[in-house]
């Protein structure tokens, strides 16, 4: 069975490539698998009780589709990011980063997700490309400033830098409590608008992509592509923690060609 691949549809340059994995293609079974428990399932993740050999069979089927072996993180929920130039050796562990910037050709930056944003980035001058991992937690912590500022220190611009928005959980699906909405109104005021009151006193719902689109305007991009999937409400194609609690992991890439 071949990944089912989504292709971003974004105004980055043509020297940029970019994927993002659903949850059909590959080997994995049970809550790692297809939507009904059987196998075909494409998850990439290792750290989410499925079995490594599947796994690793996963992500040898993707593999071969890319310049090189992407440059998987350990993703904590936090704001670090982590420069690519070359990868550690195959079978140590990776590097404790939410985000990862490069110019290196063909070396393909790796962000896991199961709800949280998967977000793409490129400079369409300069041949920079990043890739950040943003939940709720990342995004009020600044993982998105951080990248932006990361591909900055190599020479890109924010007003040239394009970013695509992948699948996570959307407006309609993501309940969360008055902390939540506490850390990015104490911040940005005009993110009282992402945020719909539920019958339940402080209980919320969240549009995670409109205030990841708001902290990247606010540092000065001029060009964000959502996709506008829902991870949560689209069981047939994506994992979601939220939803399902065990499951597998999607995968979104980017890389400069040649």
């Amino acid at each position: 069975m071949t990944p089912e691949l989504l292709v971003p549809d974004w105004p980055a340059p043509a020297w940029v490539r970019a994927l993002s994995s659903t949850r059909r293609g590959g080997v994995s079974t049970g809550p790692w698998g297809v939507a009904d428990g059987g196998p075909g399932g494409l998850n990439v993740g290792l750290a989410c009780g499925d079995d490594p050999a599947a796994v690793a069979e996963n992500r040898a089927r993707l593999r071969v589709l890319l310049p090189s072996r992407p440059a998987w993180l350990r993703q904590v929920h936090g704001s670090e990011v982590l420069h690519v130039d070359a990868l550690p050796p195959a079978g140590e562990p990776p590097p404790v980063a939410d985000a990862a910037v490069t110019t290196v050709p063909g070396r393909v930056l790796a962000i896991q997700t199961a709800d949280c944003l998967p977000v793409l980035f490129a400079d369409r001058r300069r041949r920079i490309v990043g890739a950040a991992h943003a939940g709720w937690r990342g995004l009020a912590t600044g993982v998105l400033e951080a990248t932006i500022d990361a591909m900055r220190a190599l020479g890109a611009s924010a007003p040239d830098i394009v970013a695509w928005i992948g699948p996570g959980i959307g407006p309609r699906a993501f309940e969360v409590g008055e902390d939540v909405r506490e850390a990015f109104v104490a911040r940005d005021e005009g993110a009282q608008a992402c945020f719909v009151p539920l019958a339940v006193p402080g209980k919320w719902l969240a549009d995670l992509p409109a205030l990841a689109q708001r902290r990247l305007a606010a540092a000065g991009l001029a060009e964000v592509v959502a996709s506008g999937l829902c991870t949560f409400e689209d069981p047939e194609r994506f994992y979601s923690y939220r939803r399902d609690g065990r499951c597998g992991r999607m995968v979104s890439l980017v890389w400069i060609d040649g």
